[in-house]
């Protein structure tokens, strides 16, 4: 049967590292769980591994997707299952940080098959959040439960799923939980220490080439491209527009991760089934390694 292996917690706690470590010793295989590494040419700015890492451990669910077109979860979902019923290694690392995808397998979420419609949420949202809302309550008053009055991404999605289909978003989730062994390892460290880490990998992607990457994207994309708005890209992008300087274009990167990472620890803290361990222990490797054996065996 197939085992799962997850490596989770915020950016820049040393995941991917450790996954290659682990990985390694292990013969396996590392399956990304990142929103922005599935897409091609974004490699410096996501911290994607390198093409020397991807040799020494083969990586899947990277750079599968153009960067034009748009991954949902629920396309993550289908790539990512069928990889784990195929790839015929075991156990399998699942490596990142982002909890939907996460959560879309471990959990098995069920996840309604609609496609953004960029018109029908334009009328939509010309309407404001307070009347939206109160027609997600008329609508699909399950989900309006779950939903904070104050979620716009949240309630469109839910409006518009339910006009698409003419049947409640609530109705249409729910789980199916995989039936192999899952265990879920979650990396943190001291809030002034990853503070640190995320400075030092801010100025190792400056290093590497992030402003010809992004300068490069650029050209080929436009500037209106959704994925230079996202972190990394869009405070280079700024720079390069000469709205701001280099300086602090990294200053905001830096302080934007640094919420960004918040707020990834807030959702991974939400999950008991997390084993988590200090990313800055000296004696990490031992302890996971040690897991990791009893977990397999």
């Amino acid at each position: 049967m197939t085992k799962l292996i997850v490596i989770c917690g915020a950016t820049a706690t040393g995941k991917s590292g450790l996954g290659l470590s682990l990985a390694k010793r292990l013969g396996s295989v590392i399956f990304s769980a990142d929103s922005r590494q599935v897409y091609r040419e974004f490699n410096i700015g996501t911290a994607k591994p390198t093409l020397a890492e991807q040799k020494l451990v083969p990586h899947y669910l990277i750079d599968i997707c153009k960067p034009t077109d748009t991954m949902t979860v629920a396309d993550y979902q289908e790539q990512a299952q069928a990889l784990i019923e195929s790839v015929g290694v075991e156990p399998i690392l699942l490596v990142g940080g982002t909890g939907l995808y996460i959560r879309s397998i471990v959990q098995g979420m069920k996840i309604p098959r609609v496609a953004p419609d960029d018109e029908l949420r334009s009328q939509l949202a010309s309407l404001g959040q307070n009347q939206l809302y109160g027609m997600l309550q008329q609508v699909d008053p399950v989900a309006a439960n779950k939903i904070h009055p104050h979620d716009p991404v949240r309630t469109l999605r839910a409006l518009e799923v339910f006009y698409i289909t003419g049947i409640p978003i609530s109705v249409q989730q729910g789980e199916n939980p995989p039936d192999y062994p899952i265990l879920q390892i979650g990396l943190d460290c001291d809030v002034d220490k990853l503070d640190a880490r995320i400075h030092k990998r801010t100025e190792q992607m400056i290093a590497d080439g992030l402003v010809s990457e992004v300068e490069y994207l650029c050209q080929k994309y436009g500037t209106d491209l959704s994925l230079l708005n996202t972190l990394g890209y869009q405070e280079i992008k700024q720079y390069l527009a000469g709205e701001i300087t280099l300086n602090t274009a990294k200053e905001l990167t830096v302080l934007h991760t640094r919420q960004f990472a918040k707020r990834q620890r807030t959702w991974f803290r939400a999950y008991p089934q997390i084993e988590w361990f200090n990313a800055d222990d000296p004696d990490l490797i031992e302890q996971l390694w040690q897991r990791v054996t009893q977990f397999i065996n």
